[in-house]
Protein backbone atom coordinates (compact mmCIF):
# COMPACT_ATOMS: atom_id res chain seq x y z
CA UNK A 1 0.00 0.00 0.00
CA UNK A 2 1.27 3.52 -0.49
CA UNK A 3 1.82 6.20 1.92
CA UNK A 4 -0.83 8.90 0.97
CA UNK A 5 0.32 12.16 -0.69
CA UNK A 6 -2.82 14.42 0.30
CA UNK A 7 -3.09 14.58 4.34
CA UNK A 8 -6.86 15.42 3.97
CA UNK A 9 -8.50 11.91 4.63
CA UNK A 10 -12.15 10.88 5.31
CA UNK A 11 -11.24 8.44 8.50
CA UNK A 12 -8.16 7.79 9.64
CA UNK A 13 -7.29 4.77 11.47
CA UNK A 14 -4.47 5.02 14.25
CA UNK A 15 -3.07 1.57 14.77
CA UNK A 16 -2.13 -1.17 11.78
CA UNK A 17 -2.95 -4.67 14.47
CA UNK A 18 -6.04 -6.63 14.12
CA UNK A 19 -8.62 -3.92 16.04
CA UNK A 20 -7.47 -1.26 13.48
CA UNK A 21 -7.34 -3.13 9.90
CA UNK A 22 -10.59 -4.67 10.44
CA UNK A 23 -11.39 -0.97 11.56
CA UNK A 24 -10.35 0.30 7.90
CA UNK A 25 -11.68 -2.58 6.22
CA UNK A 26 -14.95 -1.97 7.67
CA UNK A 27 -14.58 1.98 6.86
CA UNK A 28 -13.60 1.67 3.22
CA UNK A 29 -16.13 2.64 0.74
CA UNK A 30 -17.14 4.54 -2.06
CA UNK A 31 -16.38 8.10 -2.11
CA UNK A 32 -14.32 7.70 1.19
CA UNK A 33 -10.37 8.01 1.93
CA UNK A 34 -9.26 5.99 4.63
CA UNK A 35 -5.75 6.00 5.67
CA UNK A 36 -3.88 3.95 8.11
CA UNK A 37 -1.32 5.53 10.24
CA UNK A 38 1.18 3.29 12.92
CA UNK A 39 4.18 4.35 14.44
CA UNK A 40 6.10 0.98 13.71
CA UNK A 41 7.61 0.18 10.51
CA UNK A 42 5.31 -2.19 9.36
CA UNK A 43 1.54 -3.58 10.10
CA UNK A 44 0.42 -6.40 12.19
CA UNK A 45 3.77 -6.58 14.27
CA UNK A 46 1.87 -8.14 17.78
CA UNK A 47 -0.01 -10.48 14.90
CA UNK A 48 2.88 -12.13 13.61
CA UNK A 49 3.92 -12.23 16.93
CA UNK A 50 1.32 -14.50 17.44
CA UNK A 51 1.26 -16.39 14.62
CA UNK A 52 4.49 -18.07 16.01
CA UNK A 53 2.80 -20.28 18.24
CA UNK A 54 -0.20 -20.85 15.34
CA UNK A 55 -1.96 -17.80 15.19
CA UNK A 56 -5.11 -18.91 17.44
CA UNK A 57 -7.77 -16.81 15.61
CA UNK A 58 -11.19 -17.28 17.23
CA UNK A 59 -12.70 -20.96 19.02
CA UNK A 60 -15.35 -23.54 17.66
CA UNK A 61 -17.53 -23.54 21.49
CA UNK A 62 -21.47 -22.72 21.14
CA UNK A 63 -21.56 -18.69 21.22
CA UNK A 64 -23.17 -18.58 24.63
CA UNK A 65 -20.58 -20.54 26.23
CA UNK A 66 -18.17 -18.25 24.12
CA UNK A 67 -19.20 -14.60 25.42
CA UNK A 68 -18.63 -15.97 28.72
CA UNK A 69 -15.40 -15.46 28.55
CA UNK A 70 -15.65 -11.91 28.24
CA UNK A 71 -16.40 -11.83 32.21
CA UNK A 72 -17.83 -8.29 33.09
CA UNK A 73 -17.23 -6.76 29.56
CA UNK A 74 -19.40 -9.94 28.31
CA UNK A 75 -22.54 -7.59 27.94
CA UNK A 76 -20.58 -4.21 26.20
CA UNK A 77 -18.95 -6.72 23.52
CA UNK A 78 -21.88 -9.03 22.92
CA UNK A 79 -23.44 -6.90 19.72
CA UNK A 80 -20.19 -6.83 18.35
CA UNK A 81 -19.44 -10.38 18.90
CA UNK A 82 -23.01 -11.37 18.04
CA UNK A 83 -22.18 -8.51 14.36
CA UNK A 84 -18.91 -10.36 13.56
CA UNK A 85 -19.14 -14.25 15.73
CA UNK A 86 -15.90 -16.70 15.19
CA UNK A 87 -18.02 -17.98 11.94
CA UNK A 88 -18.12 -15.39 10.37
CA UNK A 89 -14.26 -14.52 10.92
CA UNK A 90 -13.53 -18.09 9.58
CA UNK A 91 -15.62 -17.10 6.24
CA UNK A 92 -13.85 -13.78 5.87
CA UNK A 93 -10.38 -15.49 6.30
CA UNK A 94 -11.43 -17.91 3.89
CA UNK A 95 -12.25 -14.91 1.42
CA UNK A 96 -8.55 -13.98 2.04
CA UNK A 97 -7.69 -17.80 0.43
CA UNK A 98 -6.66 -18.62 4.21
CA UNK A 99 -8.84 -21.51 5.19
CA UNK A 100 -9.05 -22.67 8.61
CA UNK A 101 -9.42 -25.83 10.83
CA UNK A 102 -10.94 -26.48 14.56
CA UNK A 103 -8.21 -28.30 16.90
CA UNK A 104 -8.73 -30.83 19.14
CA UNK A 105 -9.39 -28.49 21.78
CA UNK A 106 -11.98 -26.48 19.79
CA UNK A 107 -9.27 -23.43 19.01
CA UNK A 108 -9.39 -22.75 15.60
CA UNK A 109 -6.39 -21.64 13.58
CA UNK A 110 -5.59 -21.19 10.17
CA UNK A 111 -3.91 -24.26 8.32
CA UNK A 112 -0.74 -23.37 7.72
CA UNK A 113 -0.69 -22.17 11.21
CA UNK A 114 1.21 -18.94 10.51
CA UNK A 115 0.11 -15.14 10.40
CA UNK A 116 1.93 -13.98 7.56
CA UNK A 117 -0.09 -15.81 4.65
CA UNK A 118 -3.01 -13.66 6.02
CA UNK A 119 -1.49 -10.26 6.96
CA UNK A 120 -0.39 -10.15 3.21
CA UNK A 121 -3.56 -10.92 1.55
CA UNK A 122 -5.35 -9.18 3.90
CA UNK A 123 -2.88 -5.81 3.07
CA UNK A 124 -3.17 -6.81 -0.55
CA UNK A 125 -6.81 -6.75 0.03
CA UNK A 126 -6.86 -3.62 1.25
CA UNK A 127 -4.98 -1.81 -1.13
CA UNK A 128 -7.00 -2.74 -3.40
CA UNK A 129 -10.03 -1.21 -1.54
CA UNK A 130 -8.31 2.01 -1.97
CA UNK A 131 -6.96 1.90 2.11
CA UNK A 132 -3.84 3.92 2.48
CA UNK A 133 -0.98 2.90 5.14
CA UNK A 134 1.74 5.56 6.64
CA UNK A 135 4.02 3.80 9.05
CA UNK A 136 6.37 5.50 11.24
CA UNK A 137 3.86 7.77 11.75
CA UNK A 138 3.28 8.50 15.63
CA UNK A 139 0.39 9.59 16.95
CA UNK A 140 0.67 12.68 19.54
CA UNK A 141 -2.41 13.73 20.46
CA UNK A 142 -5.05 16.38 18.74
CA UNK A 143 -3.98 19.87 17.68
CA UNK A 144 -5.86 22.67 19.29
CA UNK A 145 -8.14 23.01 16.53
CA UNK A 146 -9.09 19.30 16.51
CA UNK A 147 -6.61 17.85 13.61
CA UNK A 148 -4.25 14.68 14.25
CA UNK A 149 -0.65 15.28 15.33
CA UNK A 150 1.83 13.04 14.44
CA UNK A 151 5.52 12.59 14.38
CA UNK A 152 7.06 11.65 11.37
CA UNK A 153 10.07 9.33 10.89
CA UNK A 154 12.39 12.56 10.51
CA UNK A 155 10.63 13.65 14.11
CA UNK A 156 8.78 16.66 12.82
CA UNK A 157 5.32 17.63 13.13
CA UNK A 158 2.62 16.22 10.89
CA UNK A 159 -1.20 17.46 11.21
CA UNK A 160 -4.27 15.40 9.67
CA UNK A 161 -7.47 16.21 9.25
CA UNK A 162 -10.09 13.59 9.51
CA UNK A 163 -14.30 13.68 9.55
CA UNK A 164 -13.85 10.43 11.46
CA UNK A 165 -11.01 8.74 13.44
CA UNK A 166 -10.69 5.14 14.85
CA UNK A 167 -8.10 4.75 17.67
CA UNK A 168 -6.73 1.12 17.80
CA UNK A 169 -3.71 1.87 19.85
CA UNK A 170 -3.86 -1.26 22.10
CA UNK A 171 -2.80 -2.23 25.09
CA UNK A 172 0.19 -1.81 27.17
CA UNK A 173 1.97 -5.42 26.75
CA UNK A 174 4.83 -5.60 23.81
CA UNK A 175 5.74 -2.35 23.92
CA UNK A 176 8.48 -3.35 21.11
CA UNK A 177 5.78 -4.16 18.68
CA UNK A 178 4.03 -1.01 19.51
CA UNK A 179 1.41 -1.45 22.41
CA UNK A 180 3.23 0.58 25.08
CA UNK A 181 0.08 2.93 26.27
CA UNK A 182 1.51 5.76 25.75
CA UNK A 183 -2.35 7.18 24.16
CA UNK A 184 -3.10 7.09 28.19
CA UNK A 185 -1.38 10.41 27.65
CA UNK A 186 -3.18 11.91 25.02
CA UNK A 187 -7.02 11.34 26.03
CA UNK A 188 -8.72 12.79 28.77
CA UNK A 189 -11.50 9.65 29.12
CA UNK A 190 -11.97 7.65 32.09
CA UNK A 191 -9.62 4.96 31.73
CA UNK A 192 -9.29 1.57 34.11
CA UNK A 193 -5.82 1.20 35.21
CA UNK A 194 -3.79 -1.66 32.95
CA UNK A 195 -2.62 -4.54 34.61
CA UNK A 196 -0.75 -7.79 33.16
CA UNK A 197 -3.85 -10.05 31.89
CA UNK A 198 -2.13 -13.73 30.34
CA UNK A 199 0.64 -13.51 32.06
CA UNK A 200 2.63 -15.58 34.44
CA UNK A 201 2.57 -15.32 38.39
CA UNK A 202 5.54 -15.02 40.46
CA UNK A 203 6.42 -17.64 43.30
CA UNK A 204 8.68 -17.84 45.77
CA UNK A 205 11.31 -21.20 44.26
CA UNK A 206 13.67 -22.51 46.34
CA UNK A 207 16.92 -21.61 44.51
CA UNK A 208 18.40 -24.81 43.66
CA UNK A 209 14.83 -25.53 42.09
CA UNK A 210 14.70 -22.46 39.96
CA UNK A 211 18.47 -23.29 39.17
CA UNK A 212 17.78 -26.53 37.91
CA UNK A 213 13.95 -26.66 36.32
CA UNK A 214 13.51 -23.24 34.80
CA UNK A 215 12.06 -23.80 31.50
CA UNK A 216 10.33 -27.58 31.87
CA UNK A 217 7.07 -27.92 31.06
CA UNK A 218 4.39 -29.28 32.62
CA UNK A 219 1.99 -31.40 30.69
CA UNK A 220 -1.40 -32.91 31.42
CA UNK A 221 -1.89 -31.30 34.23
CA UNK A 222 -4.63 -29.49 35.75
CA UNK A 223 -4.66 -26.32 37.72
CA UNK A 224 -7.06 -25.18 40.64
CA UNK A 225 -7.94 -21.62 42.36
CA UNK A 226 -11.35 -21.49 44.01
CA UNK A 227 -14.25 -22.77 41.58
CA UNK A 228 -11.87 -22.41 38.64
CA UNK A 229 -10.64 -25.38 37.51
CA UNK A 230 -8.50 -25.61 34.04
CA UNK A 231 -6.80 -28.44 31.87
CA UNK A 232 -3.90 -27.96 29.91
CA UNK A 233 0.05 -27.41 30.69
CA UNK A 234 2.03 -24.75 32.13
CA UNK A 235 6.36 -23.94 32.07
CA UNK A 236 7.97 -23.66 35.28
CA UNK A 237 9.82 -20.14 35.05
CA UNK A 238 12.54 -18.74 36.61
CA UNK A 239 10.16 -16.39 38.44
CA UNK A 240 7.34 -18.77 38.64
CA UNK A 241 4.93 -20.51 36.51
CA UNK A 242 3.41 -19.36 33.21
CA UNK A 243 1.59 -21.39 30.44
CA UNK A 244 -1.71 -21.70 29.00
CA UNK A 245 -3.63 -23.25 32.15
CA UNK A 246 -2.18 -20.56 33.84
CA UNK A 247 -3.89 -17.87 31.32
CA UNK A 248 -7.44 -19.69 31.45
CA UNK A 249 -7.71 -19.31 34.53
CA UNK A 250 -8.31 -15.58 33.83
CA UNK A 251 -9.21 -13.04 36.62
CA UNK A 252 -9.21 -15.06 39.38
CA UNK A 253 -5.59 -14.84 40.53
CA UNK A 254 -5.47 -11.27 39.81
CA UNK A 255 -8.48 -10.69 41.74
CA UNK A 256 -7.27 -13.38 44.73
CA UNK A 257 -3.84 -11.56 44.84
CA UNK A 258 -5.41 -7.88 44.74
CA UNK A 259 -7.80 -9.07 47.39
CA UNK A 260 -4.91 -10.86 49.94
CA UNK A 261 -1.70 -10.28 48.26
CA UNK A 262 -1.14 -13.66 47.51
CA UNK A 263 -3.18 -16.74 45.91
CA UNK A 264 -2.22 -20.40 46.30
CA UNK A 265 -2.75 -22.48 43.30
CA UNK A 266 -3.10 -26.30 43.55
CA UNK A 267 -1.48 -28.20 40.99
CA UNK A 268 -2.85 -31.77 39.72
CA UNK A 269 0.07 -33.81 38.14
CA UNK A 270 -2.38 -36.56 37.49
CA UNK A 271 -5.68 -35.20 36.83
CA UNK A 272 -6.77 -38.49 34.59
CA UNK A 273 -6.71 -40.66 37.67
CA UNK A 274 -9.06 -40.53 40.62
CA UNK A 275 -6.95 -40.28 44.26
CA UNK A 276 -7.81 -43.79 44.96
CA UNK A 277 -6.28 -44.94 41.86
CA UNK A 278 -3.15 -42.81 42.16
CA UNK A 279 -2.52 -43.82 45.57
CA UNK A 280 -3.36 -47.64 44.20
CA UNK A 281 -0.74 -47.26 41.88
CA UNK A 282 1.63 -45.82 44.40
CA UNK A 283 1.15 -48.82 46.87
CA UNK A 284 4.05 -50.65 45.16
CA UNK A 285 7.29 -51.34 46.72
CA UNK A 286 10.23 -48.81 46.00
CA UNK A 287 12.78 -51.30 46.08
CA UNK A 288 15.70 -48.82 46.47
CA UNK A 289 14.26 -46.57 43.67
CA UNK A 290 14.48 -42.67 44.11
CA UNK A 291 11.44 -41.16 44.13
CA UNK A 292 11.65 -39.87 40.48
CA UNK A 293 12.22 -43.23 39.51
CA UNK A 294 9.60 -44.65 41.28
CA UNK A 295 6.86 -41.86 40.04
CA UNK A 296 7.86 -42.62 36.52
CA UNK A 297 7.43 -46.38 36.87
CA UNK A 298 4.64 -46.31 39.57
CA UNK A 299 2.51 -43.67 37.75
CA UNK A 300 4.51 -42.43 34.49
CA UNK A 301 5.01 -39.26 36.26
CA UNK A 302 8.39 -36.87 34.67
CA UNK A 303 10.95 -35.85 37.15
CA UNK A 304 9.86 -32.43 37.21
CA UNK A 305 7.09 -34.02 40.05
CA UNK A 306 9.58 -35.25 42.42
CA UNK A 307 11.55 -31.87 42.15
CA UNK A 308 7.69 -30.11 42.98
CA UNK A 309 7.76 -32.44 46.01
CA UNK A 310 10.88 -31.55 47.05
CA UNK A 311 10.42 -27.90 46.58
CA UNK A 312 6.73 -27.25 48.16
CA UNK A 313 5.46 -30.57 49.67
CA UNK A 314 9.17 -32.16 51.07
CA UNK A 315 6.83 -33.52 54.09
CA UNK A 316 4.96 -35.81 51.75
CA UNK A 317 8.02 -37.22 49.66
CA UNK A 318 8.24 -40.23 51.92
CA UNK A 319 4.87 -40.34 53.49
CA UNK A 320 2.25 -43.21 52.83
CA UNK A 321 1.15 -44.04 49.73
CA UNK A 322 -2.10 -42.03 50.10
CA UNK A 323 -0.28 -38.91 51.74
CA UNK A 324 1.45 -38.59 48.45
CA UNK A 325 -0.95 -39.18 46.32
CA UNK A 326 -2.83 -36.51 47.67
CA UNK A 327 0.36 -34.30 47.35
CA UNK A 328 0.84 -34.77 43.50
CA UNK A 329 -2.86 -34.07 43.26
CA UNK A 330 -2.82 -31.05 44.92
CA UNK A 331 0.59 -29.15 45.02
CA UNK A 332 0.21 -25.99 46.94
CA UNK A 333 1.44 -23.17 44.37
CA UNK A 334 1.52 -20.26 46.58
CA UNK A 335 1.22 -17.10 43.93
CA UNK A 336 3.20 -13.55 45.39
CA UNK A 337 2.27 -11.26 42.01
CA UNK A 338 1.87 -10.98 38.44
CA UNK A 339 4.79 -11.08 35.93
CA UNK A 340 5.66 -7.61 34.45
CA UNK A 341 3.23 -6.22 32.14
CA UNK A 342 5.56 -6.08 29.11
CA UNK A 343 5.96 -9.81 29.32
CA UNK A 344 1.78 -10.17 29.32
CA UNK A 345 0.29 -11.69 26.63
CA UNK A 346 -2.59 -9.16 26.84
CA UNK A 347 -3.64 -6.14 29.12
CA UNK A 348 -7.09 -5.90 31.18
CA UNK A 349 -7.67 -1.87 31.40
CA UNK A 350 -8.03 0.83 29.17
CA UNK A 351 -10.68 3.32 28.16
CA UNK A 352 -13.92 2.46 30.51
CA UNK A 353 -17.34 1.64 28.85
CA UNK A 354 -19.04 4.65 30.58
CA UNK A 355 -17.10 7.05 28.51
CA UNK A 356 -18.18 5.32 25.21
CA UNK A 357 -21.83 5.49 23.43
CA UNK A 358 -23.11 2.22 21.67
CA UNK A 359 -20.95 2.65 18.79
CA UNK A 360 -17.67 3.01 20.60
CA UNK A 361 -18.07 6.62 19.97
CA UNK A 362 -16.19 8.53 22.59
CA UNK A 363 -18.36 11.18 24.16
CA UNK A 364 -15.97 13.49 25.10
CA UNK A 365 -14.48 13.40 21.37
CA UNK A 366 -17.30 13.33 19.06
CA UNK A 367 -16.17 11.57 15.54
CA UNK A 368 -13.63 9.72 17.69
CA UNK A 369 -13.95 5.79 18.01
CA UNK A 370 -11.94 3.39 19.97
CA UNK A 371 -11.70 -0.53 19.05
CA UNK A 372 -9.41 -3.63 20.49
CA UNK A 373 -7.29 -3.90 23.62
CA UNK A 374 -7.91 -0.16 24.20
CA UNK A 375 -11.17 -0.88 25.68
CA UNK A 376 -11.58 -2.27 29.37
CA UNK A 377 -11.97 -5.91 28.91
CA UNK A 378 -9.85 -9.01 29.12
CA UNK A 379 -10.43 -12.87 27.79
CA UNK A 380 -7.97 -15.94 28.34
CA UNK A 381 -6.10 -17.56 25.76
CA UNK A 382 -7.82 -19.82 23.37
CA UNK A 383 -8.86 -17.10 20.34
CA UNK A 384 -10.73 -15.10 22.49
CA UNK A 385 -8.80 -12.22 22.19
CA UNK A 386 -8.39 -12.18 18.22
CA UNK A 387 -11.55 -12.38 17.85
CA UNK A 388 -12.76 -9.41 19.97
CA UNK A 389 -10.18 -7.56 18.43
CA UNK A 390 -11.78 -8.36 15.24
CA UNK A 391 -15.03 -7.51 15.82
CA UNK A 392 -14.79 -4.42 17.80
CA UNK A 393 -12.60 -3.10 15.24
CA UNK A 394 -15.13 -3.65 12.53
CA UNK A 395 -18.02 -2.42 14.66
CA UNK A 396 -15.92 0.83 15.13
CA UNK A 397 -14.88 1.27 11.48
CA UNK A 398 -18.76 0.87 10.32
CA UNK A 399 -19.62 3.51 12.89
CA UNK A 400 -17.05 5.89 11.76
CA UNK A 401 -17.94 5.35 8.03
CA UNK A 402 -22.27 6.14 9.38
CA UNK A 403 -20.61 9.48 11.14
CA UNK A 404 -18.62 10.39 7.79
CA UNK A 405 -21.67 9.88 5.77
CA UNK A 406 -24.17 11.76 7.84
CA UNK A 407 -22.01 14.72 8.51
CA UNK A 408 -21.88 14.95 4.71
Amino acid sequence: MTSPSDPQTNIAVIGAGPAGLMAAEAAAGPGRSVTVYDAMPSAGRKLLMAGRGGLNLTHSEPFERFVTRYGAAAGALTPMLESFPPEALCRWAADLGIETFVGSSGRVFPQGLKASPLLRAWLARLGHAGVRLQTRWRWAGFAADGALRFRDPAGAEQRVRADAIVLALGGASWARLGSDGAWTRLLDVPLAPFRAANCGFTIAWPAEFTQRHAGTPLKNIALSLGDARVRGEAVVAGYGIEGGAVYALGSAPHEALARTGAARLLLDLKPDLTLGDLAARLERPRRGASLAGFLRKAANLPPIAAALLRAVRPEAMNGAPGQLAAALKALPLDLTGTAPIDRAISTAGGVRWQALGPDLQLAAYPGVFVAGEMLDWEAPTGGYLLQACFATGRWAGAAAARHVVSAG
